[in-house]
């Protein structure tokens, strides 16, 4: 049995929604109640299905398991082709839990449009799986295109005032990037064959073995167009600075559930994609461009935090804070070493659970007040001490208190951005020469840390504390059991990870070695520069580590 489920775990977990949904079209709309509760057990049982893939992965041998692969289009060598390593299983993992938590969530938020909103919600979390389980970058493609579609009427339907600008805006900014990053594919596509003289393929691990090594000085050249291509695709995913004004529209807009995936695990899909190409893959590009990634990522966390600081609405402070978040997860993974890249995948998933309670608790209280504005709060701990004491724990989880998830990303973050080189620093001719680099990105995340804790803990104290002057909340009621039962769960993870990580490194310990390992290889003048570059002479290139030839 064990064996069957290791065979076909991972099309069960990502089809099963896709199932749920063809179901749900069955059901009379006037069923409400029917509805919701197929796709609640179909969310709960699609995570029950995920957990035994965390005990069953065997974390010695690394690498990508659980494989799948078929045949599907020959004539252009496209494949079936799934698996996942321990990044992608801890990332499949916060998929599968906040899918459940997200639609636990929405049974009393939700009143119109039950049906399509959760035919909706289980095809979202079909394409969002189906990203991190791809290990064929067409596949891959078709997942990353796929999410757009139920996140926009998602957005679009059921949203706010100005939930039809919001959703054309995450759209087109998504669209766009996608369109840019098909290019980068393409180009890979294309040079891997002419440089190997093989079948033409689209396998993820025949390009990170064949072209992240190369060091020919056409394909060292040829990256930093791939680069920039898979960059702006990926970017504005995650969201970086500048590419991130879409992202604050889109959560203050959408629904709470919506909110809870777009920070949760949509936002991953960019930090996913430069760990699992643009590092391994593009070496060389990655390392050209550093000092720009490094300062837009700092930049990213100053401005994300400084703004978040004066916002006004509750959910906007939110969304604002994960611009802030997701910069000190681009800078763990733009050290280029394990300490930093283990804090900046860590931090992923705490970011996922902390941020997305964080819109949960906002969402909670909306369905009382119908009102973001802070400035309506004050008081509540009195009136809802349960909701005021799960506030205070997601809070304390967000700013990095020690014994909760965050620290142990944000810790680990820093050791590795006080190892980056100075050599990866930026001179400014204008300022006299002065060298930005080396330590200063390290106390750009420190300083980013302090400032979320102002934010959070300013927002803690005007909502919570003070005293209960408004009458509309002296009538407010204090969380039931299903609400308790969507932040519990996520309480309960911020304190494994935040007192035994261990675990969650010890699945990340073998494909971060490898990354780190591969980003260390690539150097121009090395061997592989020398390798020829016609189909002709493809018999070298298998000798020298490469595909094999025809």
């Amino acid at each position: 049995m064990s064996q069957w489920y290791a065979d076909h775990a991972l099309n069960l977990i990502t089809y099963l929604p896709l199932a749920g949904a063809l179901a749900l079209l069955l059901l009379d709309k006037t069923k409400k109640r029917l509805i919701i509760q197929t796709a609640t057990w179909i969310a709960l049982a699609d995570f029950l299905l995920s957990v035994p893939l965390f005990f069953m992965y065997d974390a010695d041998l690394g690498g990508f398991q659980f494989q799948n692969k078929a045949s599907w289009i020959p004539s252009i060598g496209v494949q079936y082709f799934v698996g996942i390593d321990g990044i992608s299983l801890l990332l499949l993992l916060l998929t599968t839990f906040l899918g459940f938590i997200s639609i636990l969530s929405s049974w009393t938020a939700i009143t119109e449009r039950v049906k399509e909103y959760y035919v909706f919600m289980l095809l979202l979390q079909t394409g969002m799986l189906g990203v991190f389980v791809s290990m064929d970058l067409f596949l891959f493609y078709i997942f990353w295109e796929a999410m757009l579609v139920p996140m926009y009427f998602l957005i679009g339907i059921w949203g706010g005032p100005r939930k039809l600008y919001a959703a054309i805006k995450f759209f087109l900014y998504t669209l766009l990037g996608s369109v840019l990053m098909l290019l980068g594919i393409l180009a890979a596509y294309f040079y891997y064959a002419r440089v190997t003289g093989s079948p033409y393929t689209f396998d993820i691990t025949e390009f990170i073995r064949v072209l992240g090594p190369l060091t020919r000085p056409e394909w060292l050249e040829m990256q930093k167009w791939v680069f920039l291509a898979f960059f702006i695709g990926f970017a504005i995913k995650v969201p970086m600075f500048p590419f991130h004004t879409w992202l604050p529209d889109a959560h203050v807009e959408a629904p709470t559930a919506g909110s809870v995936i777009l920070a949760g695990v949509l936002l991953k899909m960019g930090t996913y994609g430069f760990v699992r190409f643009s590092l391994p893959m593009l070496p060389y590009a990655t390392k050209y461009y550093l000092p720009w990634l490094l300062a837009l990522s700092v930049i990213g966390i100053i401005y994300g935090a400084l703004v978040a600081m004066v916002q006004k609405d509750w959910k906007k402070l939110v969304a604002y804070s994960s611009v802030s978040h997701l910069g000190f997860c681009m800078l763990g993974v733009f050290a280029l070493n394990q300490p930093g890249l283990n804090g900046g995948i860590l931090q992923m998933i705490n970011h996922g659970l902390s941020t997305g309670a964080l819109f949960l608790i906002v969402g909670l209280i909306y369905e009382r007040r119908h009102t973001r504005m802070i400035a309506e709060y004050g008081g509540l701990s009195k009136q809802m001490p349960v909701y005021a004491t799960l506030f205070m724990i997601i809070t304390m989880s967000s700013i990095g208190l020690p014994t909760l998830n965050g620290f142990i990303g944000e810790f680990t973050i820093l050791v590795g951005a006080f190892r980056i080189p100075r050599e990866y620093g930026i001179t400014l001719s204008w300022l006299g020469g002065v060298h930005i680099g080396g330590m200063f990105w390290a106390v750009c995340g420190a300083l980013g840390i302090v400032l979320g804790a102002a934010y959070m803990l300013w927002l803690y104290q005007r909502t919570m504390f003070g005293k209960l002057d408004n009458p509309e909340n002296a009538k407010l009621s204090d969380l039931d059991l299903r609400e308790i039962m969507t932040l519990a769960p996520i309480v309960i993870c911020c304190f494994w990870i935040g007192l035994y990580p261990k675990p969650f490194f010890r699945i990340l310990e073998k494909p971060v070695a490898e990354i780190a390992q591969r980003l260390q290889a690539g150097e121009p003048g090395s061997q592989s520069a020398a390798l020829p570059a016609t189909p002709e002479d493809s018999t070298t290139i298998a000798e020298s580590g490469g595909a094999p030839g025809r």
